[in-house]
């Protein structure tokens, strides 16, 4: 919209406070700070919405691939068959056994439930969910045979131990003996503690190498599963739906989507909800710049019918007024967009703050699954949010601005 000399210097006159103004100037200033809040707040939410999805989706690929296939009685006994078979479907990028049992922790009287992983040792130190995670201890240490276990670090913190200490694995299903079955029960030394970010990894797991595994739950050289990583985990469906059949055999294909389905479909619910809920807020600011508009049109209708008698277009006067409101839900939106950034950039400050003030747990990890507040801003997204603003501020003019340029100057000016 280009707007000629004299409508810049009356848009800009408009847009300062004049004498018995000061209202109308504070409802304008009021509507800026709304547009500003409404852009920050969708900005922060939506991009700490896909912070979270993404650190989850990290997290949890990380340590359990992009799909598993897992045998029917929870065992694959010709796993190098099926491993193969995964290497050789298009699309597949790796193919890794694992075991995974839920079992028992114990060191000096405490019982804590521990999720066992059986991994191979260049998958323990080459697995980016685990490698630079390390808080405490080497990985190096844990190799075949060593008797060293990895730990998480809440599992650590509850059973009390710390590099170099000894935990028990209690398996209750042990060896058959005419007196019953005997629990099977193997000490381990903790030879590194890791924090993943992930509370219910982070307070259950318990890694060492496969070859200790299968001895500790007694596989023989059978595993649990086969881990698999595609090029595309968008379109791990349709990558292995070959393989599904192949296996299908002696075990079945889950992908990442099926194995947690109902926290990723909760999530985007979420992000949705949280997005049209925000947007209310724009929209309410938005009301503002109106009325706003509206009271400037009514205590300058003199001074429009003065400027329509002295040649002023209609055009003229609709490009003045919609300059003004869209001036003000332009400048709302950059400080929205800086505001919003300033607050992600210190989210885990603010956070703590926040924490400090109430007096309340608002990121419990126990809850949250994450352990810090993360924060994944998206450009499109962004850019989105603030077109949606500056196309909300448009349209608000265009009731106001109409109503100045179709100002009848003789009925305003019959009585002067």
């Amino acid at each position: 919209m280009i707007l000629s000399r004299y409508e810049k210097m009356v848009a800009r006159r408009y847009l300062l406070p004049g004498r018995g103004e000061g209202f109308i100037f504070l409802v304008a200033t009021i509507s800026l700070v709304a547009v500003m809040l409404g852009v920050a707040a969708l900005i922060v939410v939506m991009s700490v919405m896909n912070g979270f999805r993404a650190e989850l989706f990290d997290k949890i690929v990380g340590l359990n691939g992009h799909a598993v296939i897992q045998g029917y009685d929870g065992r694959l006994s010709d796993w190098q068959s099926v491993r193969r078979d995964a290497l050789a479907t298009p699309g597949v990028t790796s193919a890794t056994p694992l075991i995974e049992q839920p079992l028992l922790a114990i060191h000096d009287g405490r019982v804590e439930a521990a999720l066992v992983r059986g991994m191979t040792v260049p998958d323990i130190r080459a697995n980016p969910s685990i490698k630079g995670k390390i808080v405490a201890g080497d990985l190096r240490s844990v190799e075949t045979g060593s008797g060293r276990v990895a730990i998480g670090v809440r599992l650590a913190e509850n059973l009390g131990v710390t590099v170099g200490d000894t935990i028990s694995i209690l398996n209750p299903a042990g060896r058959s003996t005419p007196f019953g079955t005997v629990p099977r029960q193997l000490p381990y030394e903790v030879g590194a503690v890791f924090e993943v970010g992930v509370y219910d990894y982070d307070k259950a797991f318990v890694i060492l190498p496969m070859a200790d595994a299968q001895k500790l739950l007694l596989l023989g050289d059978k595993v649990g599963m086969v881990e698999v990583k595609t090029v595309d985990p968008d379109r791990v469906g349709p990558i292995l739906a070959p393989l599904a059949e192949k296996v299908r055999r002696v075990g079945v294909v889950q992908d990442w989507r099926q194995m947690n389905a109902s926290l990723f479909e909760a999530l985007q619910v979420d992000r949705v909800v949280s997005f049209v809920i925000l947007s209310l807020i724009i929209l309410v600011a938005v009301f503002n710049i109106l009325s706003s508009l509206i009271m400037l049109v009514r205590a300058k209708t003199r001074d429009i019918a003065i400027m329509r008698t002295m040649g002023a277009s209609r055009a003229s006067l609709l490009r003045i007024f919609v300059t003004v409101g869209l001036s003000i839900g332009t400048m709302g939106t950059l400080a929205g967009f800086v505001l919003g950034m300033i607050l992600l950039y210190f989210r885990q400050r603010v956070l703590d703050l926040i924490q400090l003030v109430t007096g309340q747990n608002i990121w419990d990890p126990s809850v949250r699954f994450l352990t810090d507040l993360p924060s994944k801003p998206d450009p499109v997204e962004i850019a989105v949010i603030c077109a949606i603003a500056v196309i909300f501020s448009f349209f608000a003019t265009l009731y106001p601005a109409f109503k100045a340029a179709n100002t009848d100057p003789v009925e305003v000016l019959r009585y002067e």
